[in-house]
């Protein structure tokens, strides 16, 4: 049977990264395993095609929590991206690439592999931002990296709130100070089309001989020489069929799969996967623990003026943008889910920004689960804690690899991730009272004014509020015996196998999941040549 070097399990935004950067060399060869189709949808593309996508189960992986009162006793959805690029294929655009004090906290408990000074150069090669090289920005790199061009009154108002908020308004969000701001934010968005990882990294590595790519293929789990890994057991067309690696096997399944594919291969807690009649290759009781997400929640208002987008989005007038959209590549359908960005703090005393506001120029019907506009003119901001520190877990119980696992959100499980909530709400409402803002909004529609005190906007939170998809943490990277991988990425307690994607993150960096990913998995990439046996001859 055919052996390659490295067998990638997953092509999201670190197994696209890591399929590149491998196969530069063509001494190396590459096997990536990607459980959905390929990235030919057309709603894919256009990047306000997003809810049609969102919408396609095939393109789709659903998680569903167990009830807790955190999610108002009820089950709440979460979904990755099933499909070349994986979530970078079906999320939002954003690319916001966290703080310096991020990585250097990530680098604390791993190694100096993921400080910012690396993580900054990582950016810099991966980058072709509109913007320009700087210190720790690239302009020559593979992924297109573009500015809003979609500049309204009412956006221009949003901005300017902001400042009069003391957030100085900045020409490029992501310049790494570690301060509070607000202004356009990047997104990967080039030519009016989106640039998943699949776009970026794929399309001009496929052409190498030594890289090949497997679609429609869900992966089961690694296979075992004694604690060694060999190979990739998958399922293809309801067969099984099996992949060797002569080197090592790299899981990139995201924080939902990764800790899925770990236990059915036989790692995890030994008692779940004998449980589960999985033999069990190594106990490793944090697998699947330590899950955490941001918990974002919508506050929209009515405006007084129609200046929002909301026509834009039905009748008629969404028929004239989806045809500017297909003639000129611009317009409404070709901008990202948000193009504003706002950081801040949630109270005094605090050295850096602990919230982030994604902010619309139109607004949600929320009857219609926001798959709608309303019909009269509103806006929306999308506001989390940065930094929340509760944890929750995910975790098989069945052996069925089509099967997603369950997971418990466990969100503001303390105290401090509750008083970030709460300021976080009152600060927007603060920013929504200042001019020119102020004298567009008329009444908050959502979650409303009836949810005032600090009790009541964590019920907000509980009955109305929204992941933002940016899950880490489930197998988390440390320097610690205990954590499931070690600094290089290798998997405690057995050997040739490594994770990489938000998984392997000990924390959440200061904004959206995406930028990051990629950051990391360009740096993990140096880490894996390094070492390569012929690295060291």
């Amino acid at each position: 049977m055919e052996s390659f070097d490295y067998v990638v399990v997953g092509a999201g935004a670190a197994g696209c990264v890591l399929a590149y950067r491998l196969s530069e060399i063509p001494q190396i060869r590459v096997y990536l395993i990607e459980a959905g189709p390929r990235d030919s949808h057309p709603f894919i593309a256009m990047p306000k095609g997003l809810p049609k996508v969102m919408a396609d189960a095939r393109h789709l992986w659903a998680y569903a929590s167990e009830p807790d009162a955190c999610t108002a006793n009820t089950s709440e959805v979460w979904v990755r991206g099933r499909v070349l690029g994986g979530s970078s294929s079906v999320n939002g655009m954003m690319y916001v690439r966290g703080q310096p004090a991020d990585f250097n906290a990530i680098a604390e408990v791993s190694s100096e592999d993921w400080n910012w000074e690396n993580i900054g150069a990582a950016y810099a090669a991966l980058e072709s931002h509109e913007l320009g090289a700087a210190e720790t920005r690239g302009a020559s790199g593979p992924l297109k990296v573009t500015m809003p061009t979609l500049r309204d009154t009412l956006s221009e108002a949003q901005i300017a709130a902001g400042e009069a908020m003391g957030w100085p308004r900045k020409h490029d969000v992501n310049t790494p100070d570690d301060d509070a701001g607000i202004g356009y934010a990047p997104r990967t968005i080039a030519g009016g089309r989106r640039q998943s990882a699949a776009v970026a990294f794929l399309r001009p590595a496929e052409r190498r001989p030594n890289l090949t790519i497997l679609t429609d293929c869900t992966v089961d789990r690694v296979t075992f020489d004694g604690k060694r890994a060999a190979g990739v057991e998958f399922i293809r067309n309801g067969q099984r069929e099996q992949v060797l690696t002569s080197g090592e096997v790299i899981i990139c399944g995201g924080a939902m799969a990764s800790p899925a594919i770990l236990e059915r291969s036989g790692i995890g807690k030994a008692s779940r996967l004998e449980s589960l009649g999985i033999p069990v290759v190594c106990n490793n009781e944090e697998v699947g623990e330590g899950l955490i997400e941001h918990r974002g929640l919508i506050m929209q208002w009515r405006l007084k003026k129609d200046l929002s987008q909301n026509k834009r989005y039905y009748g008629w007038r969404l028929l004239r943008s989806v045809l500017q959209y297909y003639l000129t590549k611009s317009g409404p359908m070709a901008t990202a889910a948000y193009e504003i960005g706002g950081w801040f703090r949630t109270r005094p005393g605090l050295n850096r920004p602990d919230a982030q506001v994604l902010i619309a120029p139109f607004s949600f019907d929320m009857a219609k689960q926001r798959k709608d506009v309303e019909r009269f003119p509103g806006m929306h901001v999308v506001v989390y804690s940065l930094r929340p520190t509760s944890r929750g877990s995910i975790h098989i119980s069945t052996r069925d690899p089509d099967a997603a696992a369950a997971f418990q959100p466990n969100y503001r499980a303390n105290d401090i991730d509750r008083q970030s909530m709460i300021g976080a709400v009152r600060v927007v409402r603060e920013y929504i009272s200042q001019k020119p803002l102020a004298d567009l909004v008329g009444e908050e529609t959502s979650p409303g004014l009836e949810y005032q005190s600090d009790d009541q906007i964590l019920e907000a939170y509980d009955r109305f509020g929204t992941c933002a998809y940016h899950a880490v943490g489930s197998c988390r990277m440390g320097k610690d015996p205990l954590s499931v991988v070690d600094p290089e990425l290798r998997v405690r307690g057995v050997e040739a196998l490594r994770v990489m994607d938000t998984s392997i993150m000990p924390s959440i960096p200061a904004g959206n999941t995406q930028g990051p990913t990629m950051a990391m998995a360009w740096r993990a990439a140096d880490i894996i040549l390094r070492d390569r046996p012929s690295a060291n001859s």
